[in-house]
């Protein structure tokens, strides 16, 4: 290790605790290490991201509260708190809670600038 970058520290994340009420919408919490990018999401009952691809990246999505329905290319998913889903990249991807909330973590390879695409144009979900 560079002598003159400091050491990573451990980070400890209370996820459920930052997913916010059942009004809580969007990014809840963001954090990166060298390698890795995690956000904690959380979306109102019917609320959630809009069909997109993400071309860079396989993304594993993991549930903290509530339940939502993801679909990938066309296939739903029902996931809930403590279950996880792994999306390849270059799958078509869409989630909403169906829940009174629905709060997740997306953990991805660190990728700078990494947006969707929705038809092969970049948009921010």
């Amino acid at each position: 290790m560079d002598r003159d970058k400091p050491e990573p520290r451990a980070t400890l994340v209370d996820a459920p605790s930052l997913a916010g009420g059942a009004d809580a919408r969007g990014v809840r919490w963001g954090g990166a290490s060298e390698d890795l990018n995690v956000t904690l999401l959380s979306w109102p009952a019917g609320d959630g991201v809009a069909p997109h691809v993400n071309n860079e990246v396989d993304v594993a999505l993991i549930a903290v509260s509530g339940a939502g329905e993801i679909v990938v290319d066309g296939e739903p998913f029902t996931v809930a708190a403590g279950q996880a889903l792994l999306i390849p990249k270059g799958r078509e991807r869409a989630i909403r809670a169906v829940s009174e909330r629905f709060s997740y973590l997306s953990v991805h390879r660190r990728r700078p600038g990494l947006m969707p695409t929705v038809r092969g144009k970049r948009v921010r979900p």
